[in-house]
C-alpha cells in the first residue's frame, strides 16, 4: 500500500482562497515550526478607524492564538498524538485478532487498505470535515497496520517490525532536524514537483494492487525482490520522507499566518498519514531485502 498526502495542498489552497493575512507572501529564511517570521508584504488592507476606535483597540490586552481561535503548534502536536494513539490502539487490536484467527489477515488488510482509500478521497472533497471522521480514519488505518505488521512478523520475524518502527522514528527526527536547520528546504517549485511525483507513484501503486489481486503479478509486485523492486521501494521511502518536510512546512505556514483552529485536526491527520506511509514503505523495503 502506498500513497501520497494531499492534505497539506488542500490547506494551502483554502488559506489562499480565504486570503488570510500574509499567506503566500514572500518569506524570510525559515526555522523550526513556529519560528518563521511573517513577511512585510501581503497583509490585508484594513478598514479606516476613528481615533476613538484606535485608542480603544490599543487599550485592550493583546489576544493570543488560542483566544482568537487560531492554529497553534501545541494544538497540532496534541491532536497528532491523540490520532497516533488511536491508530496504535486499533493496530494492536487488529494484531491480536489476527493472532487468534489468522484467517482475518486478508479481510482486515484489504478492508483497512480500501477503507482508508475511500475515506481519504471522501475527506478530500469535503468542505468541512466532521471531527469524528478523523478518528474513524485512524481506526480503519490501524486495522490495516495491525494485519500488515502481523503478516510481516509471521513471515520474516527477526525483528523486522521493530527495525521498521525504529527506522521510521529515526527518519522522522532526521527530517525535522533537517527542516528546522534549513538543510532541507520546501519551496513552491519543490512542492509542485512533489505533487506530480506522488500522483504518478499513487497511480502506479493502484495499478500494481489491481494486478496483484487479479494474479497478473505476485509477491511484492513489480520487480519483486530484485534490483528494480528494491529501487521502487527506495523511491517510496524517499517520497514519504520528503512528505514529512512538506508537512512541517505547511504546519509552520498555518501557525505563522494565523489559520483558523478548525485546521488543526486536518494538519494532525495529514502528519499521521505521512508517518504511517513512511512506516509501510520502510517495512516493504526491509521485506524485499530479506527475500533478496
Amino acid at each position: 500500500m502506498a500513497g501520497g498526502n494531499p492534505v497539506f495542498d488542500r490547506i494551502d489552497k483554502q488559506l489562499q482562497q480565504e486570503r488570510y493575512a500574509g499567506f503566500g507572501a514572500p518569506r524570510r529564511e525559515q526555522g523550526p515550526m513556529g519560528g518563521t517570521q511573517a513577511a512585510t508584504t501581503g497583509y490585508a488592507a484594513q478598514d479606516a478607524m476613528t481615533a476613538e476606535q484606535l485608542n480603544d483597540l490599543y487599550a485592550r490586552q493583546a489576544a493570543g492564538p488560542v483566544d482568537t481561535g487560531r492554529v497553534t503548534l501545541d494544538d497540532v502536536i496534541v491532536k497528532s498524538l491523540v490520532l497516533f494513539a488511536v491508530t496504535l490502539a486499533s493496530a494492536g487490536i487488529s494484531w491480536f485478532m489476527v493472532d487468534g484467527d489468522p484467517g482475518l489477515i486478508s479481510p482486515l488488510w484489504l478492508g483497512g487498505m480500501f477503507g482508508t482509500l475511500i475515506l481519504g478521497f471522501a475527506m478530500m472533497f469535503m468542505k468541512n470535515i466532521p471531527t469524528p471522521l478523523y478518528f474513524v480514519y485512524a481506526v480503519v488505518q490501524g486495522l490495516f497496520l495491525g494485519a500488515f505488521s502481523y503478516f510481516l512478523d509471521a513471515r520474516y520475524g527477526g525483528g523486522l517490525i521493530l527495525t521498521a518502527v525504529v527506522a521510521t522514528l529515526s527518519v522522522f527526527v532526521a527530517m525535522y532536524a533537517g527542516y528546522a536547520t534549513g538543510l532541507i528546504k520546501v519551496t513552491d517549485k519543490s512542492r509542485r514537483m512533489f505533487v506530480f511525483m506522488i500522483a504518478g507513484y499513487a497511480l502506479f501503486s493502484i495499478i500494481q494492487v489491481v494486478l496483484l489481486m487479479t494474479g497478473v503479478i505476485d509477491g511484492w509486485g513489480f520487480g519483486g525482490s530484485g534490483p528494480l523492486g528494491i529501487g521502487l521501494s527506495l523511491l517510496g521511502v524517499g517520497l514519504a520522507s520528503y512528505s514529512l518536510a512538506v508537512d512541517f512546512d505547511s504546519i509552520d505556514n498555518a501557525v505563522r499566518v494565523g489559520a483558523p483552529q478548525k485546521y488543526s485536526w486536518l494538519l494532525a491527520h495529514g502528519l499521521i498519514v505521512s508517518v504511517v506511509w513512511l512506516y509501510i514503505e520502510i517495512a516493504r523495503l526491509l521485506a524485499r531485502l530479506r527475500d533478496a
